[in-house]
């Protein structure tokens, strides 16, 4: 009965991944704003730092916040403005 219900599904077309290209800049997009966001709130704290000292808390919350959380979301994003954009006979 299942494999009856199944094949009356439409398979649901998944979108294909952003180009290397759009992926660098969505990269980009995503750790400038943190980085430059965390420099500024980590400088008054860490002024007397090592600047590797400075790298290594700084990447220590900008990687993971980049990778599990804002990244994601523009990836999301940029797909959802794309499908937009396809004509319609493309979709």
């Amino acid at each position: 009965m299942e494999s009856v219900r199944s094949s009356l599904v439409p398979p649901v077309a998944t979108p294909a991944p952003p180009s290397v290209h759009a992926r660098a800049v969505i990269t980009w997009l995503a750790i400038f704003p943190l980085v430059a966001i965390g420099m500024s709130l980590m400088a008054p704290v860490s002024i007397d730092w090592h600047p590797i000292l400075r790298s290594f808390v700084l990447t220590l919350v900008v990687v993971p916040l980049a990778v599990y959380v804002v990244v994601p979301r523009l990836i999301a994003l940029y797909q959802r403005l794309r499908s937009r954009r396809r004509p319609t006979s493309e979709r």
